[in-house]
């Protein structure tokens, strides 16, 4: 039985992304794709999630450091707040201007998808969108949290599963994506390869 397993590849290097597939049954291979981010730009903050999630997966397909057959999945997350893409923040006062400009306010978390089954070369990619309301921090708080170092390496400049989780009122939509994946949208574009999800559970 185990011979017939497809190998799930993972092409990122969030911790986050990887907690959710090990806590949902996978034990993926991690590949970081090393794509520039900066590099990539799109027409809106969907359309960049996407674009960057088919580059990492591309770049990890292709890289030469698969065995073949490897079911590769890379994934990026921008959050799109009036229309702005916002990745990571580039320093400290980035990210405190960030929550200022964010508390009391909505936006949407944007993680595009992209999965590549190196089998026969097929590619599937799409957006899925979560919109998230955020509370209101004072400016000890945001201060506080940005000097923790957390909001510099995080999309967004914020984390349902860390110290930013009590600054979040709520979700409209997939949580998972706001953490990084979302497995109902992974599940959709992995039955459009023919591959059932539950066959790459270990």
């Amino acid at each position: 039985m185990t011979s017939n397993r497809r190998v799930l590849v993972l092409a990122s290097a969030s911790p986050a992304r990887l907690g959710l597939l090990k806590q949902a049954g996978f034990d993926p291979r991690v590949l970081v794709s090393g794509v520039d981010e900066d590099a990539i730009s799109a027409d809106s903050p969907a359309e960049l999630a996407r674009v960057l999630a088919e580059a990492k997966a591309a770049a990890v397909a292709s890289g030469g450091m698969l065995d073949g057959g490897e079911i590769v999945v890379g994934c990026d997350s921008v959050l799109d707040l009036d229309g702005e893409a916002l990745g990571k923040p580039a320093d400290a006062a980035e990210a405190t201007a960030r929550w200022q400009a964010m508390r009391g306010r909505s936006g949407v978390l944007r993680t595009g998808h992209c999965v590549i089954d190196t089998a026969d070369g097929r590619q599937v990619s799409a957006t899925a969108s979560t919109t998230v309301r955020f509370g209101t921090p004072d400016d000890a708080e945001v201060a506080a949290y940005v000097a923790s170092g957390e909001p510099l390496h995080v999309a967004g400049a914020f984390t349902l599963d860390g110290r930013s989780a009590p600054f979040v009122e709520g979700v409209d939509g997939d949580p998972g994506n706001v953490i990084g994946l979302s497995l109902p949208l992974l599940r959709s574009l992995l039955s459009d390869l023919g591959v059932r999800i539950t066959d790459l559970w270990t």
